[in-house]
Order: C-alpha cells, then sequence, then structure tokens
C-alpha cells in the first residue's frame, strides 16, 4: 500500500470562452465501471451539449484513458487527461462539458479551454493525499469525549463516526505510527480507563 492522492468529493465548475460554456465535472472512482457510470451521467444530463470529453486515471494497474468526443483529435480528451497526470492525482474521472457557443477557439483555444476546465474541476473536488492507515475503535467514558477528541485530531486522526450509548466509541484511522502515540496518551489521560481496538487496514485521507 503506497500514497497517492485523489480528489474528495464529486464537484463541478464552470466557465465561459468566447461564448462556449465548459463546465468541469470531476468524481473519484475506483473502477472502470465506476468511471463510465459518471460519464454516462454526465452524457445524460448533458444531452444538448455539444461535447462530453472524458477522462480517468485509476491506481490500480496505472490505468488512464480519455477521448477527444468529437472535437479535433488531440485538443481535448489529451489536454483533460495531460492535468490529471500532472496533479499527479489517482481515481479520479473529470468529465468536460461543452456547450458551443457559435465562435471557433482553434486548436490552440481548445487545448487551453480543456486544460482549464479540468484544473478548475480538480480545485473544486479538492485534492487530497490517502495513505493506508490503521482502523481502529476507542470506548472512552464521557468525562473524556471531549480531550479525546482533540487528542486524536492532534495526533493526525480521522474521526469518522461516533456512537454514544452508555460510553462513546470513537471510530477513526490513523497511520500506524501515530497509533502507538494515541494509546499512551489515552492511557495517560484516562488512567488507563478506555478500551483500543484495530479492527483492519484502509486507506485514509491525511
Amino acid at each position: 500500500m503506497i500514497e497517492y492522492k485523489t480528489v474528495e468529493k464529486q464537484a463541478a465548475s464552470e466557465f465561459v470562452e468566447k461564448k462556449s460554456r465548459f463546465i468541469g465535472h470531476v468524481k473519484p472512482v475506483k473502477s472502470v465501471q465506476e468511471a463510465q457510470d459518471f460519464i454516462n451521467e454526465i452524457k445524460m444530463a448533458n444531452r444538448e451539449a455539444t461535447h462530453n470529453v472524458p477522462a480517468y486515471v485509476l491506481l490500480k494497474d496505472h490505468l488512464q484513458r480519455c477521448s477527444d468526443d468529437g472535437e479535433p483529435s488531440g485538443t481535448a480528451g489529451v489536454p483533460v487527461l495531460d492535468v490529471i497526470l500532472k496533479s499527479e492525482v489517482k481515481d479520479v474521472c473529470v468529465v468536460v462539458t461543452r456547450y458551443f457557443g457559435g465562435v471557433l477557439l482553434g486548436t490552440g483555444g481548445l487545448v487551453r479551454a480543456y486544460s482549464h476546465a479540468s484544473k478548475i474541476a480538480l480545485d473544486a473536488g479538492g485534492i487530497v493525499t490517502m495513505a493506508p492507515c490503521i482502523a481502529a475503535e476507542i470506548e472512552i467514558d464521557y468525562s473524556f469525549y471531549e480531550r479525546a477528541r482533540i487528542l486524536l485530531e492532534e495526533c493526525g486522526a480521522n474521526v469518522e463516526d461516533c456512537v454514544f450509548t452508555d460510553r462513546v466509541k470513537m471510530i477513526f484511522s490513523a497511520r500506524d505510527t501515530a497509533c502507538k502515540s494515541i494509546s499512551e496518551k489515552l492511557t495517560e489521560l484516562s488512567g488507563g480507563r478506555y478500551s483500543f481496538v484495530k479492527t483492519g487496514e484502509k486507506y485514509a485521507k491525511i
């Protein structure tokens, strides 16, 4: 398992260039099927658009694909893909929708427009770093909850959920190196009145 960059969420951003409307759509994806489903979703939602230009890069097998979707060869799909590759993001799909405004942009203009649409889409999705982490749970008394939450955040853990019953269960992910520090600090905080269980491994935002 290695660190990699991806986008945090599905998002879109747009601009107008010489009366043509460009919309950059982005979504994190894990497979060719997820990428294709997203591409089809955007095409269905923008059936009246002149072009819907897709590109995606997957971590698995270093797979990358793009299409010009009817634009002159090399002026659309490749620029969208190039921005993804230069941003070093993986497991991501970008679709740039163009509504033609009646003014030709030329080869250079198309490359710049599709590149910019890809860039603002990635920015809108929020680029984050994913790293191999330990998935874990702690249970602690209510009296220590707020301080435990702060402690986890200070140690770089992502608190993903909290379950409130007779005690508080905090579900989180953290780097393996941080887990030892978390355990030691929780012992100091609570006098050992907590439980700590590692539930597995996963990729998580750091």
